[in-house]
């Protein structure tokens, strides 16, 4: 077996770990099964996570936690005490604590005045009238992109993005200058959340392109997908990704409805520039691309 097949079996291992955290955010983190999922030595595999994925296991389940509980402050009304015990956290102080070192905030005032809070209804004219400038059209070249499907709430869409990585790292195709895309077919407030299709994308330079189809052609875990070209409704998100749904409410149900501008039959998209193991949460860009006719 070639050095790219000894790394596909770790890849593969790893995979089934990282479903499994996804799955089972809110059970205790249990090394011992984890190393029995990816099928290793409870003495090493976590060293073996860390080198591939650059960070431990214990901070991978940290921060998806705590990403889940920002959504739940965002969106939802459920008590903080019940979203720390949800996080693994045995007091309210301790997640309190914690949450404000990776937010900057506490979690009582995340809730009321992070960056989804803008994108709320505004309180004056004047004030929507600023904000509708934010939105800037444009123009977007047709793309191939390499993707993995995910279906299933939009916020465990990473679970697609690390296989995706994952793939790419065993192929030798990670590239400094790719982009990476998220491919998002339905409504959340219409689909249920299980049923929720979307796809973590990738684009590449353009000479990688060749090397992609050939693997592609011998896997059926990735595939080549097609993002449509033309004019976009194109809005920057600087924040968490769980602040995400105040400005999609924004960008349907005031931008668009008041542009005069009519949204294309095809699906919205985002754009990540930059990558959330590496970026404070309200560091994170985004840019949420809506297709226009």
């Amino acid at each position: 077996m070639n050095e790219s097949g000894h790394r596909a079996r770790y890849e593969t291992r790893l995979a089934r770990v990282l479903d499994h955290i996804y799955d089972h955010l809110d059970e205790p983190l249990d090394i011992g099964r984890l190393a029995e999922i990816a099928c290793l030595s409870p003495y090493h595999w976590h060293r073996i996570y860390q080198a591939m994925y650059g960070e431990t296991v214990a901070t991978t389940v940290r921060r998806l936690r705590l990403h889940r509980a920002a959504g739940y402050l965002a969106n939802s009304s459920m008590p903080i005490a019940e979203i720390a015990e949800r996080s693994g956290y045995s007091s309210l102080q301790s997640f309190s604590r914690t949450f404000r070192a990776v937010f900057g905030m506490p979690p009582a005032q995340y809730r009321k005045q992070g960056a989804h809070s803008r994108f709320r209804p505004a309180l004056s004219g004047d004030e929507q009238m600023t904000m509708m400038h934010e939105v800037v059209i444009r123009h977007v070249e047709p793309m191939e992109v390499v993707s993995v499907d995910h279906v299933g709430p939009y916020m465990q869409v990473g679970k697609a993005f690390d296989a995706l990585y994952g793939w790419l790292a065993q192929h030798n195709l990670l590239a400094t200058q790719m982009r990476m895309i998220g491919i998002y077919f339905d409504d959340p407030g219409v689909v249920e959340e299980q049923a929720l299709r979307s796809k973590a994308a990738a684009l590449l330079p353009g000479p990688m392109m060749a090397e992609v189809a050939q693997a592609v052609a011998l896997s059926g875990a990735v595939s080549v997908a097609r993002v449509r070209g033309g004019e976009y409704a194109v809005l920057r998100h600087i924040g968490p990704y769980s602040d995400m749904q105040a400005t999609y409410e924004w960008l349907y149900g005031t931008w668009l409805v008041q542009s005069g501008r009519e949204a294309a039959d095809a699906p919205v998209f985002e754009e990540y520039l930059n990558s959330p193991k590496e970026t404070a949460p309200a560091d994170l860009v985004t840019e949420i691309c809506l297709p226009l006719v």
